[in-house]
């Protein structure tokens, strides 16, 4: 008996580096080609793999390993991916996801996976709520446009025409910005919504002026900003006196400085800014800049911030831990990310983190997204109370 036990101890121990060697698969789902592809897909692809080239591709014991599966913006060729990747390729969790119909075919394969999902780029606050294995380290619509609205009421645009993309987080951007200007006394003169795929934005515009706003509130996914503004630009809304306040996703940092003098001055509000002012971002810009040769944008640092998420989340299994034990660990995480101090609420798992207000401004030639106010420690408005309750 003695020289048995002896036996299975040896075995196990001879069995314990092969099993911590085992490397940790992350399944990554992006749009790397298509329309978003440049815009969302790389840069959230280059961002988390900064962050290994950081700090290394192995923690707790565990190799990091990143497969990566194109959906270019498809939520079928999503759904696909995700199944494949929790069945034959055994991955321990899924991220990616670069718009919202992504994010929502695949919450239902990481429920019955038990997988932990991290949400690295979507935006509309629905997500979260499809799965109890979902985080997000991205941003909501609602958390980055409430701000906005508050500051324009407070400056005295109060009566504003909204003009967003007809999708999810264009919905959730209209609802609060309408629900932040109402309650600050201001009104929302129209609500338009352009189509997501090929939109032409002159009718729309030109509907906007016709109703003289103080201001038009606009919204469009990352990629669309530079023919939205060309567009205002051609309808003269500077000239007629209304302000063009939007969402950083329309003047975002990766093709800002090819929008030129049209949108200087132009007042946005967003999570993160190339510009942003802390060593932490001065650290990462250059990293990045260095890395790919372009600057790192809003979804880059979703990418980033989530692969220090599974860190962490290793970290404090120690390597080990299912899906639930996963996502147990990251719940409540608090960090100082190159966005500034960002933490995952623990009831509805999605990313607390401050909204800037910011204006572009030309400096040393080029043109940036300068902040000048802060909204600290924003949580997603857009969940409703019993709702969070729920998760």
């Amino acid at each position: 008996m003695v020289r048995l036990s002896l036996a299975m101890a040896w075995l196990l121990c001879s069995l314990a580096p092969s099993l911590a060697a085992e490397p940790f698969r992350i399944g990554l789902i992006l749009p790397m080609s298509g329309p978003f592809a440049g815009s969302i897909g790389r840069q959230v692809d280059n961002g988390l793999r900064l962050y290994l080239q950081r700090n290394g591709h192995e923690v707790a014991g565990r190799k990091i390993e990143i497969i990566v599966r194109d959906d270019a913006g498809q939520a079928d060729a999503t759904r696909r991916h995700a199944q494949e990747l929790v069945t034959s390729g055994r991955v321990d969790m899924l991220a990616g996801f670069g718009l919202t119909p992504t994010a929502l075919a695949a919450a239902p394969v990481a429920t019955r996976a038990q997988v932990p999902m991290i949400v690295m780029a979507a935006a509309t606050s629905i997500i979260t709520e499809q799965s109890p294995f979902v985080l997000r380290t991205s941003f909501t619509m609602a958390q980055n446009v409430t701000p906005l609205a508050e500051w324009a009421a407070r400056n005295n645009l109060r009566r504003v025409v909204t003009l967003v993309s007809d999708y999810g987080p264009g919905q959730d951007a209209e609802k609060a910005f309408a629900k932040g200007l109402e309650s600050a006394g201001g009104s929302v003169l129209g609500s338009l919504r352009a189509p997501l795929a090929s939109p032409a934005f002159g009718p729309y515009l030109q509907r906007a002026k016709d109703l003289a706003p103080d201001a038009i509130f606009l919204f469009v996914p990352n990629g669309q900003g530079a023919d939205l503004m060309k567009s205002v630009a051609e309808r003269g809304f500077a000239e007629a006196g209304i302000k063009v306040i939007a969402t950083g996703d329309v003047v975002d940092d990766l093709t800002l400085d090819d929008m030129g003098d049209p949108v200087l001055g132009m007042i946005t509000s967003h999570h993160y800014s190339a510009a942003h002012p802390s060593p932490e971002n001065a650290a990462y810009r250059e990293a990045f800049m260095k890395a790919y040769g372009v600057r790192p944008n809003l979804m880059a640092i979703g990418g980033y911030d989530g692969m220090h998420l599974v860190f962490e989340a290793l970290r404090a299994t120690g390597g080990e831990g299912s899906g639930a034990a996963l996502v147990e660990a990251m719940k409540g995480k608090a960090w100082m990310s190159p966005r500034g101090p960002i933490s995952i609420d623990p009831q509805t798992r999605d990313i607390v983190q401050n909204v800037y207000i910011r204006k572009v401004e030309r400096r040393d030639g080029a043109l940036w997204n300068v902040e000048f106010e802060t909204a600290p420690s924003v949580r997603d408005p857009g969940k409703t109370p019993s709702a969070a309750a729920a998760q």
